[in-house]
């Protein structure tokens, strides 16, 4: 019974961890989308995060000050993919994937300049733990609150939804939808970013291509909580258990590709089921020309 609770126990706080990264993102994705980006470049903005949130925590010996710069270099890819998208008037989807494939190549490149060839470093000093976790766990749940808080029960969230479904309604109403859009855009990158760094300091170290796609995933549970911040923690903490499973149950009779395999497999089968029922913006992925008065 005892050995049950703690397997649980365990399950649970592994669960919550693995959800972490993917919460920090979705909700980034949440506030791009609902302006009417596409942000497919999740994935490049996580793994610039996790290098440079790596790098400087190993550099100054303090996390937080990592965290603060992958914040900055987040919401600088973040307005790299706002002017691609607003100002150029670029497909989104292509934009972001440039970033992806961009990203890729940079934060390699760079960990081999900064470690002598290496491919990897490890991270020197952690966050001091608060009860079974770090503190940006709790950041991302509470940050969750916030943002749904903003969306929903304040003036500025309703002119970017507003933005992001009707931009030509909020445009003569008074609302300024590129400064709207650029904004949102920007705190999508600097959410993803954090989402990213929050990788190096749960593994202990960086590697090629930590995010493994989790921004992908990130985008799947935008997807699946159907632009809501309340919906996509949901979404975040069933992709969590299924990482959580799969990093649990390593060695069963189960093939360990397969195990691999899992977390994956869970986001397919949560965007075959409910990717025709989700509601997205109006105007999502659609170029928006201010017109003159």
């Amino acid at each position: 019974m005892k050995s049950s609770i703690a397997f649980l126990a365990s399950l649970f706080i592994i669960t919550i961890q693995t959800s972490t990264p993917l919460l920090f993102a979705s909700l980034g994705g949440i506030l791009s989308e609902r302006s009417g980006i596409i942000n497919i470049g999740l994935e490049g903005i996580m793994l610039t995060g996790a290098f440079t949130g790596g790098l400087i925590g190993v550099v100054s010996g303090n996390p937080w000050l990592g965290f603060f710069g992958a914040i900055f270099a987040g919401a600088l890819m973040g307005f790299i993919h706002a002017i691609f998208c607003i100002k150029l008037k670029t497909n989104h989807v292509i934009s972001g994937l440039a970033i992806n494939i961009f990203a890729s190549g940079l934060t390699i490149f760079l960990t081999q300049f900064f470690f002598e060839g290496e491919r990897s470093f490890h991270i020197v000093k952690n966050f001091k733990r608060i009860g079974p976790f770090i503190p940006p766990v709790y950041i991302a749940i509470l940050l969750v609150v916030v943002i749904a808080l903003f969306l929903y029960k304040t003036s500025w969230g309703l002119r970017l939804r507003a933005v992001g479904e009707l931009p030509i309604a909020a445009d003569t109403a008074g609302v300024n939808v590129l400064k709207y859009r650029y904004l949102a855009v920007v705190f999508s990158g600097a959410l993803a970013a954090i989402g990213g760094a929050y990788l190096p300091y749960f593994a202990g170290s960086f590697t090629k291509d930590m995010a493994a796609g989790r921004g992908y995933i990130a985008l799947a549970a935008v997807i699946f909580g159907n632009w809501n911040p309340w919906k996509a923690f949901i979404a975040c903490i069933i992709f969590g258990l299924a990482d959580a499973v799969q990093m649990t149950f390593t060695e069963t009779f189960i093939p360990s590709q397969f195990i691999q395999m899992l977390p994956y497999i869970v986001t397919l089968i949560a965007l075959i089921g409910f990717i025709g029922k989700s509601t997205p913006p109006l105007s999502l992925g659609k170029h928006y020309e201010k017109k003159e008065s």
